[in-house]
């Protein structure tokens, strides 16, 4: 009776202080205005008491579960019902019955008999089996383990991540519109030479010698011309989007479970971003990752991974006159380069005691889980841009579906990005084996 009693005062407080909340709220509404120092003062203080209301209200509702648990022990041992959770007095108490079992039994006084209620120090006290009836089993939820309360923590332990790398490999800037265009150099023409002084004012319009096109007069000191061509491309923003959904009371008797769900939605559209820089397929609303990008040099397997990896550096050099910022591998080809081992068996990296960052060539080594096994990605990783429209959001809602009428909500989390490779010669696919 007592427990229902607090819980109907808990609840009436808890009731009143919401409703005091929503009275300060409601008028600066009213009013179309935000709240006053002193009224937000006041909103704090009635939310304090009323979570410390409803904190006190899930103890008192544990309270009559726990009553009734000690209802049913009190049946089995025989005990009177008690009204309330058991105190330390009581509990020793019920312990003491079933002491007063073993000592008022057949078998504990036949034991004490030859002794005529004395027990000396140095004789030796046997009974035979006794049979107690209730005993208290701490592992058992009917018996004793119905008094021991459950510790709530807040480790909530996820399945893990991976890593993710890439973004801080590539460009990441910024864009206010829907399509981004840049422009990229097709073609080069180096035509620069040494020219000597000029010796004469003649126009170079003389024929050449025997007739046919018209060359510089050698005489007239002109400079070479060279030639360059360019072509405007665009990168379309494109959406990475998830959503989960999650019941109203779920989010507010759990107050760190929305930041979780926050937390582990951007982590998807992270890593979910990770892997379209890499192996988007650009068809759809995909973005066109790296590997997929036309232009992009491919160097097959020479020898062996490390040699592979040095010819691809000479082809970024002389073909996409770029300086290699990182080598990107996937962990299973980052285990084939740590446990490579020379022909006296002796780790050509180092083993398993190696410090430092791993390089191959002096190439700094990046691992990632969204690279294909069997083919590292080698070149200067600043030719590939993202832009981001709009960094990724956390939105909740009731409006989904049915969810209204369900008292359930949808947690939906996006990002806009657009993606481009500017220079593709600038990187190298590189087969990691044969």
């Amino acid at each position: 009776m007592a427990s229902s009693i607090r819980i109907a005062r808990l609840k009436g407080e808890a009731a009143e202080a919401v409703k005091n909340m929503k009275s300060i709220a409601v008028k600066a509404d009213e009013e179309a205005r935000d709240l006053t120092a002193d009224e937000q003062g006041e909103f704090d203080k009635f939310k304090a008491q009323a979570e410390e209301l409803v904190k006190n209200l899930e103890a008192a509702r544990h309270d009559v579960e726990v009553i009734a648990a000690a209802e049913s022990l009190a049946k089995q041992v025989g005990a009177e019902p008690v009204a309330e959770p058991a105190s330390d007095g009581e509990t020793k108490a019920r312990a003491k019955s079933l002491g007063l079992q073993v000592v008022g039994s057949a078998q504990f006084k036949k034991a004490l008999a030859p002794f005529k209620g004395a027990v000396p120090e140095r004789s030796r006290f046997q009974t035979d089996p006794i049979s107690v009836k209730g005993l208290l089993v701490g592992g058992s939820p009917t018996s004793a383990g119905a008094f021991v309360t459950p510790e709530r923590t807040d480790i909530v332990e996820m399945l893990g991540r991976r890593e993710l790398t890439i973004r801080d490999l590539i460009s990441v800037r910024r864009t206010g519109s829907d399509l981004v265009e840049y422009v990229a150099q097709t073609s080069h023409v180096n035509a620069a030479a040494a020219v000597p002084e000029a010796t004469s004012s003649a126009a170079p319009t003389a024929p050449a010698s025997g007739g046919g096109a018209l060359i510089p007069n050698t005489g007239g000191g002109y400079k070479p011309e060279g030639s360059w061509a360019f072509e405007r491309k665009t990168a379309e923003v494109k959406t990475v989007a998830e959503w989960v959904p999650a019941t109203k009371r779920a989010l507010a008797d759990v107050a760190a479970l929305e930041g979780l769900i926050n937390d582990e939605l951007r982590a998807d559209i992270a890593e979910k971003e990770e892997s379209l820089m890499l192996t988007g397929s650009g068809v759809g609303e995909d973005l066109l990752g790296i590997n997929a990008t036309s232009g992009v040099q491919t160097q097959a397997f020479a020898t062996d991974l490390f040699g592979s990896v040095r010819k691809a550096i000479t082809k970024v050099r002389t073909v996409g006159r770029v300086a290699p910022t990182a080598i990107v591998v996937s962990p299973e080809d980052a285990e084939l380069i740590d446990l490579a081992k020379d022909l006296e068996g002796r780790y050509v990296y180092g083993g398993p005691f190696a410090f430092g960052n791993r390089t191959l060539w002096g190439v700094p080594v990046v691992e990632s889980e969204a690279q294909p096994a069997g083919t590292a990605l080698l070149g200067d990783f600043t030719k590939a841009v993202l832009w981001d429209r709009e960094q990724t959001t956390v939105t909740v809602t009731d409006s989904h579906a049915d969810f209204f009428i369900r008292n359930m909500v949808a947690v939906l989390a996006e990002e806009r990005v657009a993606f481009a490779v500017t220079r593709p010669s600038a990187f190298v696919r590189v087969a990691t084996h044969a």
